[in-house]
């Protein structure tokens, strides 16, 4: 028999703070669940790629998007702009950034083997 879960971003499994950014995440099953927040000023460039030591991000996202504006642009240069309601999966291989002074809130679902701050 299935057991129902309970959990709440509130209590999280673990925090971390990417730049000017905050990752909670929680633990649930086969399944972990991150709620990021990224701060206007955030992006990938500068808050997370010299700890990465690359140029672009190297993990494919899977992303819900809650509020805010985040911009993406591929290696190729092409550019992409999501906002609340989006669902997006995002390759590897782009620059993202917070668009407008707006926090962006995500419901991340990338695979638990990408770390938790790409």
């Amino acid at each position: 028999m299935a057991t129902v879960v309970k959990r709440n971003f509130g209590s999280p499994d673990e925090e971390i703070s990417p730049g000017r950014g905050k990752v909670a995440i929680i633990r649930a099953g086969d399944t972990t669940f991150k709620r990021v927040i990224f701060y206007p000023g955030w992006r990938w460039t500068e808050d997370i790629g010299p700890q990465a030591d690359t140029e672009l991000c190297p993990v494919p996202h899977y992303f819900v998007h809650i509020s805010g504006q985040l911009h993406i642009k591929m290696e190729d240069g092409k550019e992409y702009e999501f906002g609340p309601g989006d669902v997006s999966v995002i390759p590897p291989g782009h620059d993202a950034w917070v668009d407008g002074s707006e926090p962006v809130v995500i419901i991340d679902q990338t695979p638990a083997e990408a770390p938790p701050s790409s």
